[in-house]
């Protein structure tokens, strides 16, 4: 059988999946992720939500188009609500801004119960890996992918141990950073841009520019591989 094309971005989410389990994808749009990881072979089945009426309509179209409606299914449902009985033991939450997994997750605390987090904040990692770290989350891997632009994707599982990260951890990842390559150095760099241009708009209004004068101090520490 035919794979689903997919775009690099969802590729590298679907590399964390465990084999032979159940997923969520939430926020699922097309149902493109777990229709992918089924015909693939990855995983037993589970079930996709979108909170609208137009991603889910589609996600239905596509999981019979690809003859997985028995594998598959299809919930319209705000976040986690009504999740748990499909019983996943991956969750996807991909295309989100950091705020609102967060909001997701905590609304939902039995994702700590054994599951495994696969998550793609759009902003804020920052605020996203914060909430992990303090609630007891391992990050067990994460990766910078390039698709169009660059995107972060964090792999975590709970343990209940509490991790106190640096600045730069909670944006860039301590993972990516141990690793390097040139994916991390374009993130730092495009970072750095950004900094630089808020440090001119904050000159301009007399406003204070420290954090961003210590982001960009940090940034370039990593890059020239010295420790913060």
């Amino acid at each position: 059988m035919n794979l689903p094309k997919i775009s690099k971005r969802l590729e590298a989410a679907a590399s964390f999946a465990q084999r032979g389990v159940r997923i969520a994808d939430i926020g699922t749009d097309h149902a493109y992720l777990p229709i992918y990881l089924y015909t693939s072979g990855i995983i037993s089945g589970g079930v996709a939500s979108d909170i609208n009426e137009g991603p889910t309509d589609r996600a239905r179209a596509n999981v019979r188009g690809w003859g997985a409606q028995g594998a598959i299914s299809v919930l319209r449902t705000d976040g986690l609500s009504g999740i748990e009985e499909y019983s996943p033991d991956n969750i996807f939450i991909l295309g989100m801004g950091g705020e609102l997994i967060v909001k997701i997750l905590d609304d939902a605390p039995w994702v700590k119960n054994g599951k495994r987090l696969v998550l793609q904040p759009m902003t804020h990692p920052e605020i996203l890996r914060e909430y992990l770290y303090k609630n007891g989350f391992d990050i067990i891997d994460e990766r910078i992918v390039e698709d169009d632009k660059l995107y972060q994707i964090i792999c975590a599982e709970y343990s209940g141990n509490i991790y106190t990260p640096t600045e730069s951890e909670l944006y860039f990842g301590k993972l990516n950073i141990e690793r390097g390559g040139e994916l991390l150095e374009k993130l730092l760099l495009h970072a750095r841009a950004v900094y630089e241009q808020r440090i001119k708009g904050k000159m301009l209004a007399g406003a204070d520019s420290s954090c961003e004068e210590r982001m960009i101090s940090n940034i370039d520490c990593i890059l020239r591989g010295e420790k913060i």
